[in-house]
């Protein structure tokens, strides 16, 4: 996922952008509320915007190998929600 603002450290790697959204995602929150503020004033990203980013960084084998513990968790969270549907 190329968002073109960002600068790729080792060529091939996660963009800044991509790195933040997964960092911002292993950090907990007390509410949504507080989650999308910070989705809002950290990465100035509209909330509906960042979910697209993120569900398309899930299945990037790049977010996979910088943070699999992130990934997979997310991963999970999103398949069941898919089953319950």
């Amino acid at each position: 996922m190329d968002t073109g603002d960002e600068e790729h450290a080792d060529g091939g790697g996660l963009g800044r952008r991509e790195r933040d959204i997964l960092a911002l995602e292993r950090r907990g929150f007390a509410g949504p509320g507080v989650k999308e503020r910070a989705i809002r004033e950290e990465l100035g990203l509209a909330p509906v915007r960042y979910y697209q980013l993120l569900n398309a960084l899930l299945d990037d084998p790049r977010a996979l190998a910088h943070d699999p513990v992130t990934v997979n968790r997310l991963r999970r969270l999103r398949e069941t929600r898919r089953a319950e549907r």
